[in-house]
């Protein structure tokens, strides 16, 4: 069984895409696993090992020739009527959006009790350092480096200017996002997805709480580029 597979397991070698990183994630942090990606997808931040690199790459693993870098998770919990519903970790990002085809969302966003904005947008992207050259990129927000340890909240196609840049909070900050209702029209097709993945349906009056995990992700290095170099590699395919 994949429990009795992880629970024994020294370390995790991933042949996919970032994606393919994603869905063990949580797993193999809970467990302290350290993951080796070998990249098979398409631009691969996390899977830095190319195909054509592996044998020699797998050589310098064996050896112990490697350093092991750790990458802020982050804890996501749905609320109804102060009770817990859903509850996830994320390394990339959590997502609040719109259906394809519906109106524009409104959301209430306070962190530490502190109320900091009213969105009206096609969503609101909360990601990781790792997720900040993800999908938070695609819609203009700042890359960050990723052993930093911050929330980046960026807005999907805001309505107003003074909601549409991105924020930065530390990674101790209690956020808090509240659904709320517009003209008394109760929206039903909004959605909270995680890592692209998990998707769960919110409504009016539900809260997402947002807070750093304790468990953090640790992804072999081989590599000695700075992450910056890495960057202008991947992006210039």
């Amino acid at each position: 069984a994949e429990n009795e597979i992880l629970d024994n397991a020294e370390y995790l070698i991933v042949l996919g895409g970032d994606g393919t990183i994603l869905q063990r994630a949580a797993e193999c942090a809970k467990r302290k696993i350290p993951v080796l990606g070998i990249n098979l997808g398409k631009i691969g931040f996390m899977t830095e090992i190319e195909i054509d690199d592996m044998e020699d790459a797998i050589s310098k693993f064996l050896q112990d020739d490697f350093t092991v870098e750790k990458r802020m998770m982050m804890k996501a919990e749905i609320r109804k009527e102060n009770k817990i519903q859903f509850s996830f970790h994320a390394l990339n990002d959590v997502v609040v959006s719109k259906v394809a085809g519906e109106k524009l969302i409104y959301m209430e966003l306070s962190t530490d009790g502190v109320a900091v904005n009213r969105y009206t947008a096609d969503g609101l992207i909360i990601a990781t350092p790792t997720g900040s050259t993800a999908y938070s990129l695609s819609a203009g927000g700042p890359i960050v480096l990723p052993t930093s340890n911050l929330f980046v909240l960026t807005p999907i196609c805001a309505q107003t200017l003074t909601t549409a840049r991105s924020i930065v909070l530390p990674d101790n900050a209690y956020i808090r996002l509240i659904v709320e209702a517009k003209d008394g029209i109760r929206m039903l097709h909004q959605a909270v997805s995680f890592d692209s993945d998990n998707v769960v349906s919110v409504h009016p009056g539900d809260e997402i709480v947002i807070k750093s995990a304790s468990d953090k992700v640790r992804l072999i290095r081989l590599d000695q580029r700075s992450f910056l170099d890495t960057l202008g590699k991947k992006l210039s395919r």
